[in-house]
């Protein structure tokens, strides 16, 4: 069961349309994943429509629906025109959403695969137009870089292959974890494919897995190495991260 969710708020602007694209990104994929905050972005889209259309103006059974269409309607849902004559509303409608679809019109998004060390995997809707660049890394780390449409975030998909961990570091920023496939853990808790983990500079930890994992990690600042050999990359960080 997923355990971590994004905040109320970020889901919020998300509705509002004012997240980046690398934790836009991050948010509808883990609402792919999660009906709850699935569930909650589509009420704050609903609420945002109506703050902006008038709290009635959605409804059916609205005064202002129902005036306009009692004006334009008899009681048979016909639509009376002068020059026209008597139109059946309800099978004008019918007709219209039972067009087929025109032959250019654009095909919903399939959920993309990628493939790494021999692993294949199905990725959310939310990356069709993203995941197919190629691979860096080095050891059992690997790293897809990803347009975070953002001059300071850096976005990724991250593979972790079998025994793999990343050393132990705190972050300069946020750093955002998206749980894809497989499963990590590190010192605060044991994660599953959905989870949504935002850490900051209050956080200290070493992420590892044993069967392997694939994660969408967006980050604002470098990484701050804080043990063994790999501290040495703190000063390259910024070129890195």
């Amino acid at each position: 069961m997923i355990k971590f969710h994004p905040k109320d708020e970020m889901l919020m602007q998300h509705a509002k349309g004012l997240l980046h694209l690398g934790l836009s990104t991050a948010v509808s994929a883990h609402c792919e994943l999660c009906s709850v905050c699935r569930g909650k972005v589509n009420d704050f889209t609903e609420q945002l429509a109506e703050e902006c259309l008038g709290e009635d103006a959605l409804s059916s059974n609205s005064p202002k629906f129902s005036a306009v269409t009692s004006t334009a309607t008899g009681a048979e849902g016909e639509l009376d025109n002068p020059e026209y004559g008597s139109i059946d509303f309800s099978a004008m409608l019918n007709q219209i959403t039972n067009l087929a679809p025109a032959e250019d019109e654009p095909t919903l998004p399939v959920k993309p695969i990628v493939e790494i060390k021999g692993n294949e995997y199905l990725l959310p809707k939310a990356f069709s137009k993203q995941a197919n660049l190629s691979w860096s890394g080095f050891g059992k780390i690997s790293r897809m870089r990803l347009d975070a449409d953002d001059g300071h975030s850096r976005a990724s998909l991250l593979h972790i292959d079998a025994n793999g961990e990343i050393p132990e570091h705190t972050h300069n920023g946020r750093e955002i974890t998206l749980l894809l496939e497989g499963y990590f853990e590190d010192e605060f808790s044991q994660y599953v494919p959905g989870d949504f983990i935002e850490l900051d500079g209050n956080h200290q930890h070493s992420p590892k897995t044993m069967n392997g994992c694939l994660c969408y990690t967006v980050v604002d600042a470098p990484l701050h190495f804080t043990k063994g050999i790999s501290k040495i990359l703190n000063p390259v960080g910024e070129l890195i991260y």
